[in-house]
């Protein structure tokens, strides 16, 4: 046997030493690997929904690279799965406020707030979550859970925004019906806020995007049968996402993370981009 080996190395002109360092790197790699799949499981547990690259650059190992990594955990079955469905969550009111924010130049923070309302289904009741989200940071400023569409659910979530926040320059929604109730409107205008309002969808994007990452990365992964049990998990899903969560646009920073390095930045550094404009020409 022993003969044979020898023979076939020299067949194909590699040495044993060098099949023995390799059999050897092999070996470091496997028990590499072995810890992180541990490191994987432990994020996927907070992060439920958090997609394979996104736990690349989450992770950082430094022995495997970004492909080899997404293909291996592909194979192993750590693809996320999405559901599909849809619910309408605000009645559009008469009365309602211009967009103010199309094509608008963001390079700070409490510039632009958005905010939006999303359901939550919990075996055969509906729940409602408002969320209020720094368009620049992508940080969730101000959130509330509740179990009817009222707008002092909206004012909740306002008034915890604006406890841990500086109000914004411009406070940005869809037209439904919430948005505008005296008590929300008289808030944002004592706080010197400028009201802004979307026609359709993707003039409020950035609080959709939340919703849906919210739900699909966290909510929906977790087993949830009562509605304190929604809640608690409302608030471990925001605190993961705000303190946790890697972003690509955040130079894969978590919010928290790119709002308290930002200030560090002399202001030639600080990014700069604007919001999509789908009338310019």
């Amino acid at each position: 046997m022993k003969t044979s080996l020898n023979t076939l190395y020299r067949t194909v002109k590699i040495s044993k030493q060098a099949v023995s360092q390799y059999a050897k790197r092999q070996e470091v790699f496997d028990k590499q690997f072995e810890d992180l799949v541990l490191e994987a499981d432990i994020l996927k547990k907070e992060h439920p929904g958090c997609g394979v690259e996104k736990m690349y650059y989450t992770l950082k190992p430094e022995f495997i690279g970004r492909d080899r990594f997404i293909e291996n955990f592909m194979e192993l079955g750590y693809r996320v799965k999405k559901k599909r469905n849809y619910k309408k969550t605000t009645r559009a009111s008469k009365q309602y406020y211009p967009n103010l924010i199309k094509g608008m130049k963001v390079n700070a923070p409490s510039q632009i707030w958005q905010s939006d309302i999303t359901y939550i289904k919990v075996g055969a009741r509906y729940y409602y979550a408002i969320f209020i989200i720094d368009v620049y940071t992508k940080k969730i400023v101000g959130y509330q859970l509740s179990n009817h569409m009222r707008a002092a659910a909206n004012v909740k979530a306002l008034k915890m925004a604006l406890k841990n926040n500086k109000a914004p320059m411009i406070h940005h929604s869809d037209r439904g019906s919430q948005y505008i109730s005296n008590e929300y409107v008289g808030i944002l205008k004592d706080n010197g806020c400028q009201i802004s309002m979307a026609t359709k969808a993707l003039d409020n994007a950035y609080a959709e995007r939340i919703n849906r990452t919210i739900k699909e990365e966290y909510l929906e992964h977790w087993d949830i049968k009562e509605y304190d049990q929604l809640k608690k998990s409302l608030k471990r899903a925001v605190n993961n996402y705000n303190s946790k969560r890697k972003h690509n646009h955040l130079s894969r920073q978590c919010p928290i993370e790119f709002e308290n390095n930002w200030k560090l930045l002399s202001k030639d550094k600080r990014p700069t981009f604007n919001i999509f404009n789908d009338q310019k020409n």
